[in-house]
C-alpha cells in the first residue's frame, strides 16, 4: 500500500475548490483512492465559530490547529484500513496555514500545547501546492461571493498569500502555481505538478544546478521567505548505474529522515524515488554506508521569490561558494534568479558538482 497525503493551499480566491475536483477526476484515472481533508476555517467560521466569536483570535487558533489535526490523523487511519494498492490523501489547507494568522510566539505556544514541533507539521506532508490569490494578476476574477468565510479586500489577500507562502517555505516539496496563464491552464499546471510529483506515470525529477558566489548569509536569515534547515546525507552501497542515500533533515533539534534512489536519464532529468524513515530505520540503514564517502552535511536557504522555490545549500568546507538548485516542470522554464545571488555557472550536468562527488573521501 501506498499513502500519499498532500497540501492544496493558497491565498483567497485561488481556484482551490474546483482545482480539488480536477484533482479527484485526475488521479482516480492513475488508480488512487483520492481523499479529501475538507478545510477545517471554513467549517469552523460557517458553524459559528470564528476568531470574532472565540474570546481572542488566540483561542480560535487553537480550536482549529486542534480540529484539524484530528481530522487528519483520522483520514490516515482510516485510510490504512483500506485494501488499496494507491491512496492519495489531499488537505483542503494544511497545518502550517495557521501560522499566516498569528504571531510567531502564538504559534509555537500552540505547537507546545499540542506537543508537536514545526519541523514535524510543516513537512509531515509529502508535497505542498500554493494557489496564487486572483488578487495577485487575476483582479478581475477576485470575489468574497463564493465563500461567507472570506472577508478580504484584494490588498489583504495578497499579502496573506505571501504570509501562507512563507509559513510553508521550508517544506521540500513545495510549488507554487501562480496566474501568469488562465483559470484553466492554471489548474492543468497544479495538476501536472501533483503528477510529476507521484511519480505518474515514472517518477521523473527535472532539476538545474548552479555554481554561486557564497551569499550572504545575514540577507538570506533576515528574509521573511526564507528558512534554514539542516541536512545530513549519508550514500549507501547501490548497484552500478544507481545512487542511494539517506538523509536527515530538520531544523532546531527536530529532524525527519529519508531514503531517496536516483537514476539518470539525461542531463536534467532523473528518476527519482523518495520514501520517509523512522529514525531506527535511518540508524539501521547507516551500516549500509558506502566506506569510500563521507556524509555530507549542509545548510540549506529554501527562498521562495518570484514564486519559484531555490534551494541554497551552504557546506562548510567551502567559503567562496556555494550551490543553487530548482526543480523544474519543464526543462525550457526559465528561472528567474534573486539579483543578490551571483550565478557564476550552470554545473547541472557537471559531475564534480553532485554531492555523491563533494562525499569522496
Amino acid at each position: 500500500m501506498e499513502i500519499r497525503k498532500i497540501v492544496i493551499t493558497g491565498g483567497p480566491c485561488a481556484g482551490k475548490s474546483t482545482a480539488l475536483s480536477w484533482i479527484q477526476n485526475a488521479f482516480v484515472k492513475h488508480g488512487y483512492t483520492v481523499l479529501f481533508v475538507p478545510e477545517t476555517a471554513t467549517e469552523l467560521i460557517t458553524g459559528g465559530v470564528a476568531p470574532w466569536t472565540c474570546g481572542t483570535n488566540f483561542d480560535y487558533q487553537k480550536c482549529q490547529m486542534k480540529l484539524q489535526l484530528e481530522k487528519e490523523r483520522i483520514f490516515e487511519s482510516a485510510a490504512a484500513t483500506m485494501k488499496k494498492e494507491k491512496i492519495l490523501i489531499v488537505c483542503d489547507r494544511g497545518m502550517m496555514d495557521n501560522r499566516a494568522y498569528m504571531t510567531a510566539e502564538e504559534f509555537a505556544a500552540i505547537l507546545e500545547w499540542l506537543g508537536l514541533n514545526e519541523v514535524e507539521i510543516r513537512d509531515g506532508y509529502d508535497a505542498v501546492f500554493h494557489m496564487v490569490t486572483a488578487a495577485d494578476g487575476a483582479e478581475e476574477f477576485y470575489t468574497n461571493a463564493n465563500n461567507q468565510a472570506r472577508y478580504e479586500d484584494k490588498e489583504a489577500a495578497i499579502a496573506l498569500d505571501e504570509r501562507i507562502k512563507e509559513a510553508w517555505t521550508g517544506h521540500p516539496h513545495m510549488r507554487v502555481i501562480d496566474n501568469s496563464t488562465g483559470f484553466e491552464e492554471k489548474l492543468k499546471r497544479l495538476i501536472q505538478e501533483i503528477t510529476l510529483f507521484l511519480g505518474e506515470p515514472i517518477p521523473m525529477e527535472i532539476e538545474r544546478k548552479f555554481l554561486i558566489r557564497y551569499p550572504d548569509l545575514r540577507w538570506l536569515n533576515s528574509l521573511p521567505n526564507c528558512r534554514k534547515v539542516e541536512i545530513i546525507q549519508t550514500y549507501l552501497i547501490a548497484p552500478e548505474g544507481e545512487e542511494l542515500r539517506v538523509r536527515m533533515r530538520g531544523e532546531n533539534g527536530h529532524y525527519l529522515y529519508y531514503m531517496t534512489s536516483k537514476k539518470k536519464v539525461s542531463d536534467v532529468r532523473r528518476i527519482e524515488v523518495e520514501k520517509r524513515l523512522t529514525q531506527n530505520q535511518y540508524i539501521d540503514l547507516l551500516m549500509e554506508a558506502d566506506p569510500s564517502r563521507r556524509s555530507i552535511r549542509k545548510t540549506r536557504y529554501c527562498l521562495m521569490h518570484e514564486n519559484q522555490y531555490f534551494e541554497i545549500d551552504v557546506y562548510p568546507f567551502w567559503q567562496d561558494q556555494a550551490i543553487v538548485e530548482i526543480e523544474l516542470t519543464d526543462e525550457n522554464e526559465p528561472i528567474h534568479f534573486p539579483p543578490q545571488l551571483e550565478v557564476i555557472r550552470e554545473v547541472t550536468s557537471d559531475p564534480n558538482f553532485k554531492n555523491a562527488a563533494l562525499a569522496r573521501i
